[in-house]
């Protein structure tokens, strides 16, 4: 084999590795610990409940309304219907064509799915559908068994259910997709810089959780359902706010109240986002 032949397929065979290499780190989730997220570097909610911003919207409705405006932007129309063992069942609903960047902190964003024609709480993206935004009322047999207001496909001021009687059972209030029952701690009251945030609704909590660094970085994310947390759980390490990098993730059940589950440690990563411990499946 001549000198030039042997260069080349050493060339050759250095690169298949290289390759190689680099398509199994691609193929690998824990190869980093280093994620694009769009909640880091962030800018947390600085303030969740704003009540002047609330008296301000009240003065407006009653001008608005009648023009299918809401809270300033105008709206179309919309309806969904579905039949579910022999029940019909309607939703009414305004939506916008408005773009929007969705808020990352919340959980169920609704909005049309204009080639399905139903309302989804997922998968938004823009092209593909509309937020509701307005008024929004579900029927089951023409008897109205919810009711509420959208802000940009989060729920937003007094929400009602009924039962078939169209007797009230519950009520729940909302700030653009924050339930009002949060609880919500601070590093200082003065800037409201947010320490942590509890989502609770009818009483537990429901939704997604966050802890913050004091430097306003997200320390912890997860979710919880029905007061039980559940999926995966991520804690991060502290950049500065420059980039994310995940610290550990320890696995919960996937559905809540499930028996005999216990939580574990998924995956750890140092600092500079080397993996470090990975729980073998």
């Amino acid at each position: 084999m001549s000198k030039f032949s042997f260069l080349l397929l050493f060339f050759l065979l250095l690169s298949k590795v290289a390759w190689t290499q680099n398509n199994d780190s691609n193929a690998d989730p824990d190869s980093s610990g280093v994620v694009n997220s769009s909640l880091l570097p962030t800018t947390m909610p600085l303030l969740l409940f704003d009540e002047n911003k609330e008296k301000e919207e009240k003065k407006e409705k009653k001008k608005k309304e009648r023009k299918n405006i809401w809270f300033g932007i105008k709206t179309r129309r919309g309806y969904a219907k579905r039949e579910i063992r022999g029940q019909e069942i309607y939703e009414y609903f305004n939506y916008t064509e408005d773009s929007r960047r969705l808020d990352p902190y919340i959980r169920d964003v609704y909005w049309f799915d204009t080639q399905e024609r139903s309302i989804r709480t997922s998968g938004y993206e823009e092209g593909k559908g509309y937020l509701l935004h307005g008024p929004y009322e579900r029927t089951i047999n023409e008897t109205v068994v919810e009711s509420g207001m959208f802000y940009y496909g989060t729920k937003h001021k007094t929400w009602m259910l009924f039962d078939s009687n169209n007797v009230l059972q519950d009520k729940n209030h909302y700030t653009e997709g924050w339930p009002k029952e949060s609880r919500i701690s601070y590093y200082e009251s003065s800037s409201r810089s947010v320490e942590e945030i509890i989502p609770i609704q009818y009483g537990l909590e429901e939704g997604n959780y966050f802890y913050f660094y004091d430097d306003k970085q997200v320390a912890v994310t997860g979710e919880y359902q029905y007061g039980e947390k559940v999926g995966l759980w991520t804690e991060y390490w502290d950049t500065g706010n420059t980039k994310a990098i995940r610290k550990r993730e320890i696995q919960y059940q996937e559905e809540p109240y499930t028996k005999n589950f216990r939580p574990y440690i998924r995956a750890e990563w140092d600092k500079d986002g080397n993996l470090v411990y990975r729980k073998e499946m």
